[in-house]
């Protein structure tokens, strides 16, 4: 039975893995081929290699603003993460060891929020945006992803996990301040919840498509999801524009792959944390 029950683990691990790497393995087939190649060959088959010439034209199309709306997202995930990250680390730390009048009602409020789907905020941000001028900005889209109710849940959590009171009492003992007491003690402790937490929002706002799609009408203030989106709308005219898409998912797919691999350690160690506490 014990055979039995691990090979049923590893075969559903495997269709999992199949299924993830599947639509991966065709964008990487097909952006390796010509227009003519793309609509003849079958999806995992080579045709002629014509990465280059594929990556020189996105590069071309519109005088370079793909490689604008890669800086875009970068700005908005890389910056947005971090700094949400640190926001989210603070208040679940802050939810775990202070005590004050209606803390776990407050916290049950950022609870509900992890219930809200992102899309059903968009109206109502783009409607506040409007009122103080945001809208069509960079800050319109950038200033909605410094808000994570679930990384706030699991900063509590971790910061439960890796955060002994008894440290924070003896650095107030030595005479440090809270601020001073949370960025030099319990911050490098928190390092591997930052990181997990980050990781989760970098995914989230690199993959945001609905909050800009409402807020931007200015093609240099779009990032990637929403750029490639504009190509393709116009893949129905001109068919060269689904290369260029294809080829443009294919490189959107890389800061996702750097960033993974540089800080899956620290997100492994993040994810354990409880188990170990």
């Amino acid at each position: 039975m014990r055979w039995m029950s691990r090979t049923a683990v590893n075969a559903l691990l495997a269709v999992s893995a199949l299924y993830t790497l599947l639509p991966l393995t065709w964008l990487l087939f097909a952006s390796t081929k010509s227009l003519s190649d793309l609509y003849a060959t079958p999806g995992f088959a080579f045709g002629e290699f014509n990465l280059f010439a594929n990556v020189e034209a996105v590069a071309r199309e519109g005088g370079g603003v793909f490689f604008r709306w890669y800086l875009n997202s970068l700005l908005y995930a890389g910056v947005g993460a971090a700094v949400s990250s640190l926001i989210t680390v603070a208040c679940g730390y802050a939810f775990d060891k202070y005590q004050w009048l209606g803390k776990e009602k407050l916290f049950g409020a950022v609870l509900l929020g992890v219930l809200v789907p992102t899309t059903a905020t968009a109206v109502p941000l783009y409607l506040l945006a409007s009122k103080i001028g945001l809208v069509n900005t960079f800050w319109s889209v950038f200033v909605p992803t410094l808000v994570h109710p679930f990384g706030v849940y699991l900063a509590r959590v971790l910061s439960a996990g890796y955060v002994p009171r008894e440290v924070l009492e003896a650095a107030r003992s030595d005479g440090a301040g809270e601020i001073r007491t949370f960025a030099s003690v319990a911050m490098p402790m928190l390092l591997p919840a930052y990181v997990t937490i980050f990781l989760f929002q970098f995914t989230a706002i690199w993959n945001n498509f609905f909050l800009p799609l409402v807020m931007l009408n200015d093609q240099n203030l779009y990032p990637l999801s929403l750029g490639l989106f504009a190509w393709e709308k116009q893949g129905h005219a001109f068919p060269e524009f689904h290369s260029l898409v294809i080829t443009g998912s294919l490189l959107s797919v890389v800061p996702l792959l750097v960033v993974f691999l540089l800080l899956q350690r620290f997100w492994k160690a993040g994810m354990t944390a409880g188990s170990v506490k």
